[in-house]
């Protein structure tokens, strides 16, 4: 019975230690697996990373059709980590596959380009940053739709003459670009752009958004009997510039539209600022001016020319920037006097000045050498960004301070100061015209005084809202902006 019990006590000793030996060896060799997390939330276990991202890969073999791409990747936010572990629970690749694809978009490998700009908030006296972003496969294709957009707003010839240097220089007249540049805030940057985004494959398609902008909505028009350029994009409420743009068959305002032909009425949004810089050497001929003496021997009424005035001719040479193919800031560089005009002299019969003008007959506000920077027109404000009718003409080039003049007899009404217009000046020339003159540096006449045709009111400046010198000069009917109606001052002379 002895030996009987110390035979029942080895076993159970040898059954022991066998049980215990396996245990310890389960327990010393544990499993290695990588844990996923989709913005450190865990989603799943699985055994091979690898397999997992080959999964995810050839899953996406549509998504490499469409961009023609050779590898789809991962969500970002995604994390595959490698663990060790007891616990033999897993989950397969294409459960977590699933569970990812219902959470989060896969991604692709390409740029995103960041577009900072400033805008106008609600609060007009405060600036707001607009950021706008697009994403390309890769760097050409940004490239290539940033240079389509400068052709646009510079012309393709004179693009291509200035980049390879085959500009003609100036002997007498002409205009020369001196440089071409993207201004602003923009950065590139490489990343795994998720799918769902608007992701650029081509050049042409990026172009046409950076000059319209993504939002961008286009009409057709038909041509009317009477139809010109300049009137079919004055009544859409868009610029010469932009109807160009927009119909790239035609090269000028002055081309021929006929009946019936349709036409592409889009406004412009552009995303980047394509800076042109010109030296422009031209022969503009200045006007004569009008002096008015008044004699008492000659009845009130009657006048006349006591010197013919003669017209004269000046070579203007000026640096001009260009924002996205509308002036920005004239600057003139010099002045040479080819032929002076000669003073008109009108004398009329009066012991007096009339404060009523004439309606028929407008003196020119500066003196010569003048360029229009902005027209009567359609166009977007180069300081808040915003649509509007330019309800005036921006005389430039003739220099800061340089004089500028009452264009007929009146009565100053108005000679103040807002944030917009600067320094400006209004006259009542008592026949149903008054007449507006914003952003002096300086005023010289005085409210209730009563000027002369051709008097000096004030100086040419940049006061309120402006990119550089000139004078914002409106005819109007009835008080400006108080009831009145502006016109266009090209009607009147």
């Amino acid at each position: 019975m002895k030996k009987v019990y110390i035979i029942i006590t080895i076993c159970a000793v040898f059954l022991t230690t066998f049980l215990l030996g396996f245990n310890y060896k389960n327990m010393s060799e544990p499993n290695v697996f990588y844990q996923v997390y989709l913005d450190d939330e865990v989603i799943g276990v699985v055994k091979s990373k690898s397999d997992l991202e080959r999964y995810i890969d050839r899953e996406g073999d549509y998504i490499k059709r469409k961009y023609g791409v050779k590898k789809v990747y991962a969500p970002n936010g995604l994390e595959i980590k490698k663990i060790t572990t007891y616990n033999q629970k897993l989950d397969s690749v294409k459960e977590v596959y699933q569970r990812i694809k219902k959470e989060r978009p896969f991604t692709i490998k390409g740029y995103q380009v960041k577009i900072r700009q400033e805008v106008d908030s609600e609060d007009k006296s405060k600036k707001e940053e607009r950021i706008n972003k697009y994403y390309v496969l890769n760097q050409k294709i940004f490239k290539e739709a940033a240079e389509s957009t400068i052709r646009i707003f510079v012309g393709k010839e004179k693009y291509e003459a200035y980049r390879n240097n085959t500009q003609k220089e100036i002997e007498t007249t002409g205009t020369k670009v001196t440089d071409i540049y993207i201004d602003g805030d923009k950065t590139i940057k490489e990343m795994q752009i998720p799918v769902t985004e608007d992701i650029y494959t081509d050049a042409t398609s990026l172009a046409h958004d950076l000059v319209f902008g993504k939002d961008s909505t286009t009409k057709k028009y038909v041509v009317q009997i009477g139809d010109t350029i300049e009137k079919v994009a004055f009544n859409n409420q868009i610029s010469v510039e932009e109807f160009l743009i927009s119909n790239s068959e035609f090269t000028s305002e002055n081309n021929l539209l006929y009946p019936n032909q349709e036409v592409v009425i889009a406004t412009t949004n552009p995303q980047l600022s394509v800076v042109m810089k010109e030296y422009m050497v031209e022969e503009k001929e200045s006007s004569y001016t009008q002096k008015i003496v008044y004699d008492d021997s000659m009845l009130l009424g009657d006048e006349v020319v006591s010197q013919t005035g003669e017209n004269g001719l000046d070579r203007i040479s000026q640096n001009v920037k260009y924002v996205n193919g509308a002036i920005n800031y004239v600057e003139r560089v010099n002045k040479e006097v080819l032929k002076a005009p000669i003073e008109q002299i009108v004398t009329k019969g009066s012991h007096y000045i009339p404060n009523v003008g004439s309606t028929t007959s407008w003196g020119w506000p500066t003196e010569s050498g003048w360029t229009i920077s902005s027209q009567y027109a359609w166009r977007t404000n180069p300081i808040t960004k915003r649509r509007e009718l330019h309800d005036a003409l921006d005389i430039a080039g003739t220099g800061y301070g340089s004089p500028i003049y009452a264009a007929n007899n009146g009565t100053v009404v108005v000679a103040s100061y807002t944030s917009i217009n600067g320094n400006y000046v209004i006259i009542n020339h008592n026949n149903g015209y008054y007449t507006y003159y914003g952003h002096m540096s300086r005023i010289i006449a005085k409210k209730g005084q009563t000027v002369a045709r051709g008097q000096e009111i004030g100086k040419i400046g940049m006061t309120g809202q402006a990119t550089g010198p000139h004078v914002h000069f409106g005819i109007w009917r009835g008080f400006p902006y108080y009831g009145g109606t502006a016109l266009n001052p090209n009607n009147f002379y």
